[in-house]
């Protein structure tokens, strides 16, 4: 390494006059401060041929690439490896040369230049961030820490610069860390006693830094926070932390999503680096909630190609810039089309010749569907899908994962019917070899276009009232990152033909849902009601993983079962497109009405039930019962 500036020539320098100052210095504590010629002529010799030495190896070990304000155990760990290095050098040297340096000298030197270089360095950064930071330590916002893990004080490191906030005590339920002190702050006691500690501190604001503690730690901490009339802040999520996307200093207010998040998932990554590192993939619906986390979790396996099908410009072209500004080695191509048009789908299978597609385009939105666009939904959820199904079958696509939803389960609307026969399809189109068809079914994920989540937010903002429909109502809710990795493994673990079905986790009551979200606001109690405005249509008290005639084998996935479901079989698949291409301008309570003949477990609005030509129709027998 070159000594290339002006503070790099100064750290330099200060190390050459302590190299001196510590040979000579080690000298005088030999003898007392009172040296005899004989030895003080061997000083003089060798004085100028050690700093010499000890120059050359600062330089070679690089001790001069850091900056002295940031001094850390690395630094020190470089300043001891290279005081190592020179005293066996100089040790050699004196055995060669026969200065006859006092063994004790040899000693010495060594301990003293590793004080006089490292406690220069430390200092100066306490002197200089004591200087920057120091007022603001006054001046800043009192706040307590709950946690007191290794996040907890990386927070503490991060907020000594900060001009907003000052800690000044932590809480934690280890009772090892009861009294202990972290950097000056002290560790008061459990997080239960936050009540007692605020309101002797005159603290307003407390920050929850677990991240990596189960979401049900969390939620107490949370909750107890609340309770004491605090405002909440959280530091980002560990996902968020590891993956280096923010810094622990990024602390906001916490939200429902932090309390509502389950435990990290598990991913087979070799097997997933296999399926997907070097090759094409191809994601459809690549703009949505769940098809733009997909893609970016595609990415991290470094494919060769991934290729983006989305039919709404705005939400490709969005995904396109997030994609342009990470540099990845991964080639992105962005095409617009619809699923639904099989001359397009065709033409960009032909010319990608992807090995995974991941179909996560359909409309989803339950109230939508349910009137006036009851064909439309059928026609893009299941002709769609079809029509991707069978151009995969012919350009040989080795798996295909269909994103099905937990609202295909005894579906009570046209939406959950119409992915029940996606399902179905993809089922009836699985041959014994070629492509291979997984079908992955899951819940409400947080944050998603439509869910419940962002609407409560808004209404909180403009005042309330919150709307829900049924104070019984319930839902099962997972992260959209979590899905998103499920379906990634169920699509490794697949062999064809099986339909996944997520662990959901436990189901979360939406009106509590509502209260929850007022208190995290902050806002007290009955300033903003909640207001029920019955079930919409179609719409469920509580969603189902399982259909009353499906049962479950595990996998070797915790989080994973495989449903057995009713089967069907190609004929079965062509006849349901002929019903489907004949209803294109039939009354819509008609076509509810037959959709009971192809979903058995239907119980939508029915208004017609008169018979009609797929009475007629044979149905494929259900599959035996697996207890």
């Amino acid at each position: 390494m070159i000594v290339t500036n002006k503070r790099m020539a100064l750290a330099l320098t200060h190390d050459i006059v302590m190299s001196g100052v510590a040979w000579a210095l080690a000298f005088y504590l030999r003898f007392n401060f009172d040296v005899p010629p004989d030895s003080f002529k061997v000083l003089m010799q060798t004085v100028l041929g050690v700093i010499v030495v000890n120059s050359i190896i600062f330089i070679f070990f690089g001790l001069y690439k850091g900056i002295w304000r940031f001094a850390s155990i690395p630094d020190l760990r470089r300043i001891l490896i290279s005081v190592g290095l020179i005293t066996l050098i100089i040790s050699l040297l004196e055995l060669m040369l026969r200065f006859e340096v006092p063994r004790s000298v040899l000693i010495l030197n060594p301990l003293l230049l590793v004080l006089m270089m490292g406690g220069s360095r430390f200092l100066y950064r306490a002197w200089k961030e004591h200087r920057l930071y120091g007022l603001t330590q006054i001046l800043g916002e009192p706040v307590i820490v709950l946690g007191a893990g290794d996040t907890a004080v990386a927070l503490l490191k991060s907020l000594i610069r900060s001009h907003e906030w000052r800690v000044i005590g932590f809480l934690d339920d280890n009772p090892e860390l009861h009294g202990v002190h972290l950097y000056g702050v002290q560790v008061y006691g459990e997080i239960s006693s936050l009540s007692l500690h605020a309101s002797a501190m005159g603290v307003t604001h407390v920050i929850v830094a677990m991240p990596s503690a189960s979401h049900e730690t969390r939620h107490r901490a949370a909750n107890i926070a609340n309770q004491a009339n605090l405002t909440v802040l959280t530091v980002p999520s560990f996902e968020d932390l590891m993956s280096g996307k923010v810094s622990v200093s990024q602390v906001r207010p916490i939200e429902v999503e932090d309390l509502l998040g389950r435990e990290p998932v598990t991913l087979d990554d070799l097997g997933l680096h296999s399926l997907l590192d070097g090759m094409v993939v191809m994601v459809t619906g690549a703009g949505g909630s769940i098809g733009s986390e997909l893609c970016r979790q595609i990415a991290r396996y470094k494919p060769k190609l991934l290729v983006l099908f989305e039919l709404n410009e705005y939400a490709l072209y969005a995904l396109e810039q997030e994609f342009s500004q990470l540099f990845l080695s991964t080639k992105i191509v962005s095409v617009v089309g619809d699923v639904k048009n099989a001359k397009r789908v065709d033409t960009v299978l032909k010319l990608y010749q992807p090995f995974v597609v991941f179909h996560a385009a359909a409309y989803k939105h339950v109230p939508l569907m349910e009137n006036s666009n009851v064909s439309e939904a059928l026609h893009n959820n299941i002709i769609g899908t079809h029509v991707l199904a069978t151009s995969c079958k012919v350009h040989n696509v080795e798996k295909f994962i269909l994103i099905s939803t937990d609202k295909a389960v005894n579906p009570t609307n046209v939406m959950g019917a119409s992915k029940r026969l996606a399902e179905m399809v993809c089922q009836g189109l699985q041959e014994a070899d070629g492509t291979r068809f997984v079908i992955v079914r899951f819940g409400n994920v947080l944050g998603s276009s439509g869910s419940v989540i962002p609407k409560f937010r808004e209404q909180i903002a403009k005042g309330g009232p919150l709307t829900v429909t049924h104070p019984e109502v319930t839902r099962y809710f997972m992260s959209i990152p979590e899905a998103a990795q499920l379906v990634m493994q169920a699509s490794l673990m697949g062999q064809g033909g099986e339909i996944f079905v997520m662990d959901m986790g436990e189901p979360v009551n939406i009106a509590e849902l509502a209260r929850e979200m007022i208190r995290l606001s902050g806002l007290p109690d009955g300033q903003i009601d909640i207001v029920f405005t019955g079930l919409r249509p179609g719409e469920k008290l509580y969603e189902e993983l399982l259909a009353d005639n499906e049962h479950t084998l595990p996998t070797p996935h915790a989080k994973l079962r495989i449903s057995k479901a009713r089967e069907v079989d190609a004929r079965w698949v062509g006849k349901l497109l002929k019903w489907l291409n004949s209803v294109t301008e039939q009354d819509e309570s008609d076509i509810k009405s037959d959709l009971k003949f192809w979903v058995e477990d239907y119980t939508g609005d029915i208004h017609s039930t008169s018979p009609t030509v797929v009475l007629a129709l044979p149905m494929a027998p259900s599959t035996t019962s697996i207890h």
